[in-house]
C-alpha cells in the first residue's frame, strides 16, 4: 500500500500545503511518495525529498507542466496512478481543479475536504458547512481523497532524505493553454498559512473605513487580513481575502473577527482557528457562539482602543 501525494510548488520550492498533505498521507499507512510535475523544477523535487516521511520524489519534467494546468497534470498522474492505492491532493484552487479529473477517469468516487484519517479507507470529511461531519469508508481500489489543510500538522520540511526518481513526462494535450497571471503583491502572510489572522465585515461600511480601521490592527500584529463574504461582495475587499466556505479555510493561531455577524458560511472557514476574538455591538451575533473572547462594542470605537493598548 503506497500513496501519492501531488506537491503542489512553484518549480523553485514546495508550498506549504504539501506539507499537511503528506501529514493526512502517511496516516492512510504505508510509503508515501510525492509528485512533482513543473519544468525546470529540479530546485522543487529536492525541496520535496527533504520533506520528513517521503520515500520518493517522482519528478516530471516538461514544458507543458511549468504552469499546473490541470489537464496535463491529471494526465501525468494517470500515467503513474496504478502504481498506488491513494491519490491525495491538497484541498487548495489546484489540488480541487486536477483531482475530480483524476476521479473520473479512473471510475472511482472522490473524497473530498478529508479532515481526519480514520484508517487506509476510511476518512472524515465536513458536510453542511461544518455542521455534521460524515465518515465515509470507501471500497475503491484507488482512494482519490483531498485533504483539508486545516485539519492536518504540516510534515517538517527538512530531515526527510527520499530518493528522487526522474518519471517519463506526459505530452501536452493541447487541450488549455497559459497566456498569463497577475500575482498579487502583498508583504502580509498568506492567508491559509498565517499565524494571526484580523477579519473585517459589512458593519465596516465601505473600503476606506475597512482599510481605516483594520489595516493599522493588522500592522501591529503582524497579520494577515481577511473579510466576510458580505464585505467582499460589497467591495469593501478583494475576493482573495474572502474567509469561509466559498472562500478559504483558515486555522490560525489567532483570529480577530470584527463587524462580522457569524454566518454559517462564514464560521465554516474559520471556526478551527486556535483562538477567536469577536468584536460585534449585537450581542445575539451568532460569531459569538464560536469566540473564545467575545466584546460586545463597536468596532469604530473598540478597535483603535486595542491598538493603542497594544
Amino acid at each position: 500500500m503506497t500513496s501519492l501525494v501531488i506537491a503542489e510548488h512553484d518549480n523553485a520550492t514546495i508550498k506549504g500545503a504539501t506539507l499537511n498533505t503528506v501529514t493526512a498521507a502517511i496516516a492512510c499507512g504505508g510509503d508515501v511518495h510525492v509528485l512533482v510535475a513543473g519544468a525546470n523544477a529540479g530546485a522543487a523535487a529536492a525541496a520535496a525529498a527533504q520533506i520528513a516521511g517521503v520515500s520518493k520524489v517522482l519528478h516530471a519534467d516538461a514544458p507543458g507542466l511549468e504552469h499546473g494546468l490541470a489537464e496535463n497534470v491529471a494526465a501525468q498522474v494517470l500515467a503513474i496512478a496504478a502504481n498506488y492505492s491513494h491519490i491525495v491532493f491538497p484541498a487548495t484552487a489546484s489540488g480541487k481543479n486536477i483531482a475530480p479529473r483524476v476521479a473520473a477517469k479512473l471510475d472511482v468516487a472522490q473524497i473530498s475536504d478529508v479532515t481526519k484519517v480514520d484508517s487506509p479507507d476510511t476518512f472524515e470529511r465536513p458536510i453542511y458547512a461544518g455542521n455534521a461531519i460524515a465518515t465515509v469508508q470507501s471500497a475503491d481500489a484507488t482512494k482519490v481523497l483531498t485533504v483539508r489543510t486545516t485539519g492536518f500538522d504540516p510534515a517538517a520540511a527538512t530531515g526527510g532524505s527520499a530518493a528522487v526518481e526522474t518519471v517519463a513526462a506526459t505530452t501536452d494535450n493541447g487541450k488549455s493553454s497559459f497566456t498569463g497571471s497577475e500575482i498579487a503583491k502583498n508583504d502580509r502572510p498568506e492567508l491559509t498559512a498565517a499565524k494571526i489572522i484580523v477579519s473585517g465585515g459589512r458593519a465596516l461600511g465601505s473600503a476606506e473605513k475597512f482599510n481605516e480601521v483594520m489595516t493599522p490592527l493588522a500592522d501591529k500584529l503582524g497579520a494577515a487580513l481577511g473579510a466576510s463574504r458580505a464585505a467582499v461582495d460589497a467591495g469593501y475587499a478583494p475576493n482573495d481575502w474572502q474567509v469561509g466556505q466559498t472562500g478559504k479555510i483558515v486555522a490560525p493561531q489567532l483570529y480577530i473577527a470584527a463587524g462580522i455577524s457569524g454566518a454559517i458560511q462564514h464560521l465554516a472557514g474559520m471556526k478551527d482557528s486556535k483562538v477567536i476574538v469577536a468584536i460585534n455591538k449585537d450581542p445575539e451575533a451568532p460569531i459569538f457562539s464560536v469566540a473564545d473572547y467575545g466584546l460586545e462594542a463597536d468596532l469604530f470605537t473598540a478597535v483603535p482602543e486595542l491598538i493603542a493598548a497594544l
